[in-house]
This record gives C-alpha cells, structure tokens and sequence, in this order.
C-alpha cells in the first residue's frame, strides 16, 4: 500500500504525512518542484519535469490496487480509479467508479460554462476547517480499506 499525493496546490499534505506515518505506509509527494521537502523516512518527493500532466501521468502509472490517491485532479482520479486506486478530494469526497463519471461530467459543464461566459467572475469555495476534518476522517477510513485489500 502505498500514498500519492498529488502535490501541486494540494492544502492537507502535513494531515496526509500524519496519517502516512501512523500506518507505516510510504508516501509519494509528486510535484513540478518548490516544495519543502520532509524529512520523514516514509515520505518521498518526486519532482517532475515541467509540463502539462506530468506529475499526474507520473501517479497514474504508479497506482493500483490497495494504493491511495490525493488529487483534485478529476481526469486524474479517473485514470487512478480504473486502475483500482482508492481517490479522495482535499475535501475527503471520495471518487469511486461509481460517481466518477458524473463528476468527469460535471467537471466538463462546467468548464464549458466557464468557457461561454469570459466575464464571470469569482473562483471556487475557500478551503475550510471543516474541510480539512473531513479529510482526515476520510483518509483514515480509505487507508484502513486499502490496507486490507
């Protein structure tokens, strides 16, 4: 079992590494660079070239069975899901293959949205307390999962 941590803009690396640690599993912090590296034993930085989906076809070809993802990467959980990677959010929304199309197309509509309306302004919703809880929560219980696959 292992944990990819899609790192670029990813808010809940430091919960990820506590959880990491306390089940002895290794972690793989993937990045185009500029992140302080851990010094914790168990965790791995990964940095990649630059370019678009680098470190997201880096995780991808890595992850299966038993392995947890981080990502908000949408095209990246379902490439992670079909290989039988187990993916939450930063939130702790869990992407499993039974949402994941509906949040692909979701995610689709909405850049299509995007896209019709150059004038819209305002961004997504601020990363809350509450959020970051739901992860941790969240994480624990797909580690545990993981574990026993």
């Amino acid at each position: 079992m292992s944990l990819y941590i899609d790192a670029d803009a990813c808010p809940v690396k430091e919960e990820a590494e506590r959880v990491a640690t306390r089940h002895k599993c290794q972690m793989f912090v993937v990045s185009n660079g500029g992140l302080r590296p851990s010094q914790n034993p168990l965790v791995e930085n990964i940095i990649v070239d630059a370019g678009p989906d680098v470190a997201d076809m880096w995780i991808a070809d890595r992850c299966g069975r038993g392995d947890v993802v981080v990502t908000g990467d949408i095209p990246l959980a379902a490439k992670c899901v079909e290989a039988g990677a187990r993916v939450l959010k930063h939130n702790g929304e869990a992407l499993t293959a039974a949402n994941i199309g509906n949040v692909l197309a979701t995610r689709d509509l909405m850049t299509d949205l995007r896209a019709a309306d150059p004038f819209r302004q305002g961004g997504g919703k601020g990363f809350t307390k509450a959020d970051r809880s739901r992860f941790l929560e969240a994480l624990e219980r797909e580690m545990r999962a993981a574990a026993r696959q």
